[in-house]
């Protein structure tokens, strides 16, 4: 629970700091931010694992196969941060590679807490 709260905050805190790097990431303050990274903890949780098997029929387990497998989850999680554009207020990324972006940065930022913390 409290690895789940730690990296809750810390998603937060790189959704602000994108936002100042990414001129098409909007969000409102730190509130927001919280509200998004809880919104995209819980949508990644119930959604993460359909998107991605969607994503590896689609491309006929391709990218599975190679070793590079993380490219559909990070395609997933943009998605996921597309939907969490759509169901909040006070976040907003203009188009799809905004939100690519902000995946790879939440990804690699979540793999670095993890490491540390293990």
């Amino acid at each position: 629970m409290l690895n789940w709260l730690l990296h809750i905050i810390i998603d937060a805190a790189v959704l602000l700091i994108a936002a100042k790097m990414l001129p098409k990431v909007e969000i409102k303050g730190w509130k927001t931010a919280l509200v998004v990274a809880l919104l995209i903890g819980i949508l990644s949780f119930f959604l993460s694992w359909i998107l991605t098997a969607v994503l590896n029929i689609a491309t006929l387990g391709l990218f599975f196969f190679l070793g590079l497998g993380f490219i559909t989850r990070i395609i997933a999680f943009a998605i996921i941060i597309e939907l969490a554009d759509k169901l909040s207020t006070g976040f907003k990324t203009h188009g799809f590679m905004p939100s690519l972006w902000l995946a790879i940065l939440i990804a690699i930022v979540g793999s670095l807490v993890d490491w540390i913390i293990l």
